[in-house]
């Protein structure tokens, strides 16, 4: 049975739906239809996470098995590249391993932002939705551990995620340098299509096809309707119906037009007591991850 050989490892809310789509506009590569199977941080668990929409996104949104797994890439025809996008692996501890043992000679992609803005980015985009409980970004971080502590799923933990240096190393120290290929927010904002291309480059596949970049995906932002962001976010009889007659690209083209459309304007900006104490916080992670990945992040300092 088919296996994929490339991963897309994080990391959430950096960029990793955008090149996801990306990707599977690409003829010779083919994406899992399920975006995120979480297989390889998940596989054998019987998942009982407990926080606002657990149960759906992540207990019966999770591929535990590799028989299902592989179910997903039957559609597989004479692709080159074969992947799938599951941002939980950057920051899972049991993945480096698991894709080893079942991939070892699998291609990595990280993307990674700026590791305050993307715990900010995190929490508006449940407020948006309607899953997180508080509305002060400082309170949820003080609620991490208690969250941890009764088993909300990794999403939650927005200051254990930012810490890419220690969750690379892992994958560092298991597969070869030429296998990972590192790509920094900013980069994928303001050249996609460049990014695209070194990504097909990365993958061996033509790097002459030009992906349609039009779309934004998971833009954080004030709801204008909190009624149509629900129906948008969450399971809908509505929708059900939507599946006999739509594709699930145009499905899916509506749904993310919609959503933007659906945003009043940007966010309100991060406190900057808030920012200094995450900044100190991860401080010395970033000083490692520029030595491990040779970018300047000097930006992320301020």
């Amino acid at each position: 049975m088919t296996m994929p050989n490339f991963l897309i490892i994080g990391a959430g809310k950096s960029g990793t739906t955008s090149l996801y789509h990306y990707l599977r506009q690409h003829p010779e590569v083919y994406m899992s239809p399920v975006k995120e199977p979480k297989f390889f941080a998940v596989e054998g668990k019987e998942l009982d996470f407990r926080g606002p929409n657990d149960d759906m996104s992540m207990n019966r949104g999770s591929v535990t098995s590799i028989e299902a797994y592989r179910d997903l890439f039957r559609g597989v025809t004479d692709e080159k590249a074969i992947g799938e996008a599951s941002p939980l692996y950057l920051h899972s501890p049991e993945a480096p391993s698991r894709i080893k043992h079942y991939i070892p000679e699998a291609r990595l992609i990280a993307i990674l932002r700026d590791p305050v803005q993307r715990a900010y980015s995190s929490f508006l985009q449940r407020v948006q939705k309607g899953q997180e409980p508080l509305r002060d970004f400082a309170e949820a971080l003080r609620e991490e551990e208690n969250r941890m502590r009764d088993n909300w799923a990794p999403r939650w933990y927005s200051k254990r995620i930012g810490f890419y240096y220690a969750h690379l190393r892992r994958y560092y120290d298991l597969f070869e340098g030429d296998r990972i290929r590192v790509y920094l927010n900013e980069d994928l904002k303001a050249d996609p299509v460049c990014i695209a291309r070194d990504v097909f480059r990365f993958l061996e596949v033509d790097d002459t096809f030009m992906p349609d970049i039009s779309l934004r995906y998971n833009v954080s932002g004030v709801p204008r309707s909190a009624a149509l962001q629900t129906f948008l976010s969450k399971p809908n009889p509505a929708k059900d119906v939507l599946k006999l007659f739509l594709s699930e690209k145009l499905r899916q083209r509506i749904a993310v037009s919609l959503e933007n459309r659906n945003i009043a304007g940007p966010p309100p900006p991060l406190d900057p007591g808030v920012r200094k104490e995450l900044v100190d916080l991860y401080r010395e992670d970033i000083l490692n991850l520029e030595k491990l990945i040779g970018r300047d992040l000097s930006g992320w300092l301020e």
